[in-house]
């Protein structure tokens, strides 16, 4: 069995010499309600890193020197829980081990038949949850209204863009290249897309693709994009801050625009959200995706690694936007 656990917290940008690699010659043994998985696909996120500092935040942070852990897609191949039989698949919040013991608290049943299994990491999880409740909880979008979304290529943002365009939205995407940019265009149907790496001014960009201002901001970087965004906005705007990977690596406090004037001038929301929040609110959410993927209004894109050993790799990669949509490890 191998498990990866946080080796020390990340100064800046993580690295593999935050995580140590442990392999352990044992049989897992399981008692009576328990069961035994074996990983699958393992999802790893931007929201982890804030989890590898010792800062206070909404959830704790990982423990030294025990196992990281997060999404994961796993296969019962020993059951004595009558929940559960042997070939079942599940999805929970588990370690990063090759094979562990669980009582099945928290474990959702999964089925491959319905849709490819890392997609109940992705488009059908967590991913899909906050995309869909962070737009419209907050966003509280209107057909014929314009927004933008920041990160847009990755897991969140491509899903947020294509439920505004189900939605009736004007739809423009901010992504780091231009590969980027044409995937939001053709396969996301975003109406436009700018390029953050090759821009000599977001603002004017923006300005350019929403000459009647800006009505919803998704924000999954902070930072700079950010800022310019806020120049663009209308009264009453509606500002999501679903994340800040801009600056999760920073060690010094961030240089941003002071955000109260764009706010006030506009009598704009600017609200901030875990997806826990609306938990009450899943099943809703979950009828309305699966529906759309079923139906071929929803389409998603992964970025899949290979191997258990390059689950650090795959984790660190998210902070040079290497991934096209969601990033899973598959074991």
């Amino acid at each position: 069995m191998k498990k990866i656990l946080l080796n020390n917290r990340p100064q800046g940008k993580p690295t593999t010499s935050n995580f140590e690699f442990v392999s352990e010659d044992i049989e897992l043994v399981i008692k009576d309600g328990e069961i035994l998985l074996e990983a699958a696909y393992v999802s790893v996120d931007p929201y982890l890193r804030g989890r590898m500092s010792d800062a206070k935040s909404y959830i704790p942070s990982f423990e030294l020197n025990k196992p990281v852990h997060s999404g994961v897609i796993a296969k019962v191949i020993a059951s004595k829980n009558e929940n559960f039989k042997e070939g079942d698949y599940v999805s929970g919040m588990l370690n990063w081990q090759t094979q562990q013991v669980s009582n099945g608290d928290g474990l959702l049943k999964v089925d491959g038949s319905k849709a490819p299994l890392s997609t109940y990491l992705g488009i059908l999880g967590m991913t899909g949850l906050t995309a869909y409740l962070g737009l419209n909880e907050i966003g509280k979008p209107k057909a014929g209204e314009t927004i933008v979304v920041s990160g847009a290529a990755g897991a969140v943002g491509s899903v947020v863009g294509q439920i505004a365009k189900i939605l009736g939205l004007n739809v423009i995407g901010i992504a780091g290249t231009d590969d980027k940019i044409a995937m939001l265009k053709t396969k996301f149907g975003f109406d436009a897309g700018i390029n953050y790496n090759t821009s000599k001014d977001i603002n004017a960009d923006i300005k350019a693709l929403a000459p009647n201002g800006v009505d919803i901001y998704f924000d999954n970087v902070g930072g700079p994009i950010s800022d310019a965004v806020l120049f663009n906005i209308n009264r009453f705007a509606r500002m999501i801050i679903c994340g800040a990977i801009s600056v999760y690596n920073n060690t010094e406090l961030p240089k941003s625009a002071s955000v109260q004037p764009f706010l006030i001038k506009n009598s704009a929301l600017m609200q901030g959200f875990i997806v826990s929040n609306y938990a009450d609110k899943f099943p809703k959410a979950m009828k309305h995706l699966s529906g759309w993927l079923a139906e071929g209004k929803l389409t998603y894109t992964e970025t899949i690694v290979e191997g258990f050993d390059n689950i650090p790799n795959a984790f660190i990669d998210l902070f040079e936007g290497k991934n096209k949509g969601k990033m899973i490890v598959k074991i």
